[in-house]
């Protein structure tokens, strides 16, 4: 018995069917929002077609701005008289692992993990 209601409204559901589909025509229609065509920090973006657009029909998408690789470029590299550094992202439990990074190399070298950058600080003796 409630398989054929639900099979009955299903049914209702699929006669009326142009009506699911006009939010997505909307989207479509409307190329002119830019928070749609906004690119997120992994790369996504939705062409005009996407059926995922539909989410934002009757509310504004948000993108952080704050991308995280951004961020920690702000950061300046730190700068150490050592030939090996370690970096544990930090504030103890809430860091990473600890790696070790040698700075031989002339440059600065990036934790794998946090991003943080390390340069070796010249030693001139005069």
């Amino acid at each position: 018995m409630a398989s054929k209601q639900l099979v009955n409204n299903l049914a209702k559901v699929g006669r009326c069917g142009q009506n699911w589909l006009a939010p997505l025509t909307a989207v479509r229609n409307n190329s002119s929002r830019s928070d749609i065509d906004k690119v997120t920090h992994t790369g996504q973006v939705f062409d005009k077609d996407d059926y995922r657009n539909v989410r934002f029909v009757n509310a504004k998408r948000y993108v952080n701005e704050n991308w995280g690789i951004k961020m920690i470029e702000d950061v300046p590299p730190i700068e150490s008289t050592e030939r090996v550094v370690f970096c544990d992202g930090g504030d103890g439990p809430l860091g990473h692992p600890k790696v070790y990074i040698n700075l031989d190399a002339p440059g600065s070298h990036t934790c794998g993990y946090c991003g943080l950058r390390f340069v070796k600080k010249d030693d001139h003796h005069h």
